[in-house]
């Protein structure tokens, strides 16, 4: 049987271009395409909200064109609004799709907005390799930042108990004075600024 493959989860993307006549154009289609979407039962600002500051927005538009004194840091004040409002509107939107990750690409689409996908994330690697002498494992994985140590440990009784060596600044150690023809399950976890990371998942070998 074939292994399922993850649902890449799709991100929420506005793409609100810098010229007002733009913006205002772009926040109308997306009133537009979320008024009476039953997806959408209950946007987070009201519609009427978002409609609002449009409006506004557009108003002082018209006032900044003619130079009217003042009204480009209305302008300003009004465009600064009206895309904060759309950025509530879309952790809105992909709160709602996140709930339903099979349809979310469409969903967000039927929004009046785009859709920018994240693929999953890699799994690091960690692998375990014989050592040099009889007794001994290398152990290696990806480096977790430019700063950072790393803690590691071995079980000997099917991952029950774990027994630590010492740490290192770098992504790999051997660790040696184990027995040759047992199986060995090792893990590690990084540590960086803001903390230890969880441990990884275990990986076993056959000691030679």
């Amino acid at each position: 049987m074939s292994a399922v493959k993850p649902i890449a989860r799709s991100i929420v993307s506005l793409n609100l271009t810098k010229p007002v006549s733009a913006l205002v154009t772009a926040a109308k289609a997306i009133v537009a395409a979320m008024t009476g979407n039953t997806s959408f039962a209950t946007p987070d600002p009201a519609l009427a909200v978002i409609s609002n500051d449009i409006d506004a927005l557009a108003t002082a538009e018209t006032a900044a064109q003619a130079r009217t004194h003042g009204a480009a840091a209305v302008r300003n004040d009004k465009r600064a609004a009206l895309v904060t409002a759309l950025e509530q509107l879309k952790a809105y939107v992909q709160k709602t799709v996140d709930a339903n990750p099979a349809n979310a690409a469409a969903l967000i689409q039927s929004a009046g907005m785009n859709v920018k996908k994240a693929a999953p994330h890699p799994k690091r690697v960690f692998a375990a390799t014989d050592g040099a002498v009889s007794g001994s494992v290398n152990l290696i994985t990806e480096a977790a930042a430019r700063r950072a140590s790393y803690e590691w440990q071995y079980s000997t009784d099917g991952a029950k108990t774990w027994i630590l060596v010492p740490p290192t600044l770098q992504a790999k150690t051997t660790i040696t004075g184990l027995t040759a023809g047992t199986t060995v399950a090792f893990r590690y976890r990084s540590v960086v600024k803001t903390g230890a990371a969880d441990w990884s998942q275990p990986v076993q070998i056959i000691v030679k």
